[in-house]
């Protein structure tokens, strides 16, 4: 094994294996939404900022994580479409995956604790985050890497990464399956459960404009609770048996490109308040 071994520097992220037009035409379009998912939780920002009856953990911080989210692998992604032989360094893949697992676990956590406004939720969710990501990155770097420098992904996700090693990963894969149960299924279920809740108190509301604002409320975040946890749940605690890599690959680009693209509009098209603040905007204009 030794001979197999060597000092990695850097990585070679392959990406999808597309011809170079195609290459050419996603990195159009990802760019695209890219400057979407910016713009767009951008707009919500300025929003809080002009509107007080949007100043509520629930918008500020989860369009934060958002814009953090796709900044740690989408322009990583799209130099990869524009030159697919550059490498990464190790210490730029590393940092990735830092900020990956940072970003990810934290907005876990913010989607469940957003609805309490609360700052000491919103620090521990945080700290929790960075924490859990110290701990992936301490397994991860003393591990020996083979010669073989090429990651399979179209960035430095850490189960890509791992298995480019020369040493047993168990406990690195363990520990990741723990972590993802722990910040995925737990707090999935405790959201689930505290809307079986919260709609049956709304069902016992007289119908009108109390009922609607609720509803509205409710299901924006229940839109945005579901498709981050449901990709991430399916690419990180879902079955390993066949051969589905390139399945959770596009996955977990619909779950780092578009969650974060989507979830403004989801805002913006669900909830009263924004849609409302919108309008007050405007009219200011």
């Amino acid at each position: 094994m030794g001979d197999n071994m060597t000092s990695v520097t850097e990585f070679i992220l392959l990406g999808f294996p597309l011809n170079t037009k195609t290459q050419m035409l996603l990195f159009g379009l990802f760019s695209q939404f890219y400057v979407l998912t910016v713009l767009g939780n951008g707009v919500i920002l300025g929003l809080i900022s002009l509107d007080s009856r949007l100043h509520t953990p629930m918008y500020f911080f989860l369009a934060i994580a958002d814009m953090a989210y796709a900044c740690s692998t989408v322009p990583q992604m799209l130099v990869n479409l524009l030159s697919p032989a550059k490498p990464i360094s190790f210490a730029g893949c590393i940092t990735q995956t830092f900020l990956f697992l940072t970003f990810a676990v934290t907005e876990c956590l913010l989607l469940v604790v957003i609805w309490r406004v609360c700052i000491m939720l919103v620090v521990t969710s945080w700290t929790i985050g960075v924490l859990l990501s110290l701990v992936h990155l301490v397994l991860l770097i003393p591990l020996p890497f083979c010669m073989t420098q090429k990651i399979d992904h179209f960035f430095c996700e850490i189960m890509a990464v791992l298995k480019l090693a020369c040493a047993d990963t168990h406990i690195n894969e363990l520990m990741v399956l723990a972590g993802a149960v722990s910040v995925l299924v737990g707090p999935f279920s405790s959201v689930i459960i505290s809307y079986v809740c919260i709609f049956r108190a709304i069902l016992r509301l007289q119908l009108g404009e109390g009922q609607s604002k609720a509803f509205s409320t409710c299901s924006s975040h229940l839109c945005v609770v579901g498709l981050f946890y449901g990709t991430a749940i399916i690419m990180y605690v879902g079955p390993r048996y066949g051969n589905p890599k390139e399945q959770k690959k596009y996955l977990l680009l619909f779950h780092s490109l578009f969650n974060p693209m989507l979830n403004p509009l989801i805002y913006t098209l669900k909830n009263l308040e924004v849609k409302n603040a919108m309008k007050r905007v405007s009219l200011i204009q």
